[in-house]
């Protein structure tokens, strides 16, 4: 590119192409390097065609114009530390489309929805006045001098004993942080708005699974928000549903994860233009961060690859629809069942439980009747009220559409969940 005037200034190596910001806490923002075949995915990782972008970690609460970061070529190098989910995802658009791809990875690890946010918005809601409230105490009590007295005096007596046990951990100034409302929106986010985009993917909801029920319009909120000031239209919004965590249960209980997960499908209604990618069926138990960040990748891609580039390929999983009540039966309709549903390694649906008016879950029993229907059953419920499916941190689950894309958990119950007094 020239440009001339009364001097030139010439660039060489510029493209232009489609360009999708990566965002969202920790899980978006693993590396390759971390992820599994991370070594091979670098090895193979040189594409000219692809540019990547990362925007340093401020937070604040004054919005910033500019950050320090450049966008370099894709090479085994630069992609290693690069954003495993974003990579991916902009390596299966740019071989399905031939065209350029630009990534811009502002994930922040922990960050909670909230953070991503204009404080004027947020203070203009009275849905959030307990958690601006709450944040306002923590701005006035926080001592950061005497925060880093204590941790002097810890590290002291950690050395003085010849360095045994751990560490003292440093303080983190929650002032800072990547919880505080906007503090990231401003730091991390105002840099970018305005760059012309194609669209978003978001990996986030850890962080505010404790309150599932405020996430329901905290999400649709920040992602209008995001909108409103880019000024680009109702742009594609994309983003992964939380994968299953934590120990699996004897007995059908009460989740947050759940409810988070309830939030961030209900988001599907509330706003257009989105879409979520379900991964039920990629998480680890033992550890927050799964490794396997190519199947969150592809999902998500599928989704843009469909909507928004007229590629025929299916990209929504099942999704409940509606339910009869027949006596102790309860059959269930589906939509978004492509080649039909499929009972993935056994032959019998697992992860369904039924209740009857007492609210009073309990394991049911469950048959695929035809493409896009379910009944399920136990015979210890006499009149059968509400089912619900993979309803907890980490359910055993096994429903999937022929396609390979797993079934939407859900519940047909609107029972208030353990999340619904949460607010800061």
């Amino acid at each position: 590119m020239i440009i001339k005037a009364k001097n030139t200034l010439s660039y060489a190596d510029v493209l232009v192409g489609e360009v999708w910001i990566c965002s969202g806490q920790s899980n978006m923002q693993w590396p390759v390097s971390k992820s599994y075949d991370g070594d091979l995915v670098a090895a193979t990782g040189n594409s000219s065609q692809i540019r990547l972008i990362s925007i340093p970690q401020v937070g604040t609460q004054e919005a910033q114009n500019d950050f320090n970061g450049q966008w370099e070529r894709c090479s085994a190098q630069t992609v290693s530390s690069f954003s495993a989910v974003g990579y991916r995802f902009g390596l299966q658009l740019q071989q399905a489309l031939g065209v350029p791809v630009g990534l811009i990875d502002n994930a922040w690890g922990g960050s909670a929805a909230e953070a991503w946010v204009r404080r004027d918005i947020l203070e203009s809601d009275k849905r959030y006045s307990e958690l601006i409230e709450n944040w306002e105490k923590t701005t006035h009590e926080y001592d950061t001098e005497k925060e880093t007295a204590t941790f002097q005096a810890k590290l002291k007596t950690w050395t003085d004993n010849g360095k045994t046990g751990q560490r003292p951990r440093a303080p983190r100034n929650p002032l800072t942080g990547n919880q505080r409302p906007a503090n990231i929106y401003n730091g991390v986010l105002h840099p970018t708005i305005g760059y012309g985009i194609k669209g978003a993917i978001w990996y986030q909801g850890e962080s505010n699974a404790n309150r599932a029920y405020q996430y329901r319009h905290l999400f649709p909120l920040m992602i209008q928000s995001w909108r409103d000031d880019w000024g680009q239209g109702v742009f594609p919004f994309y983003y992964v549903q939380l994968a299953n965590f934590r120990d699996m249960l004897s007995e059908p209980a009460d989740s947050d994860w759940a409810e988070l997960r309830e939030a961030q499908t209900m988001t599907m209604d509330a706003i257009e233009n989105v879409g979520q990618a379900v991964i039920i069926d990629v998480g680890e138990g033992r550890d927050i961060h799964p490794r396997d960040k190519h199947t969150v990748a592809n999902r998500l891609a599928r989704w843009a690859l469909a909507k928004d580039y007229g590629v025929n390929i299916v990209h929504q999983s099942p999704a409940y629809k509606r339910m009869k009540v027949k006596g102790s039966k309860i059959t269930l309709t589906f939509d978004h069942t492509g080649q039909g549903l499929y009972a993935f390694d056994t032959r019998e649906p697992v992860g369904f439980s039924i209740a009857g008016k007492d609210q009073s879950f309990v394991w049911a029993q469950a048959r695929i009747v035809d493409k896009n229907t379910i009944e399920v059953w136990s015979d210890a419920i006499d009149k059968a009220a509400a089912v619900r499916y993979a309803w907890a941190d980490n359910p055993d689950c096994n429903i999937f559409s022929r396609d390979g894309l797993p079934a939407t958990p859900f519940r047909t119950d609107d029972w208030p969940g353990i999340t619904v007094d949460n607010h800061k």
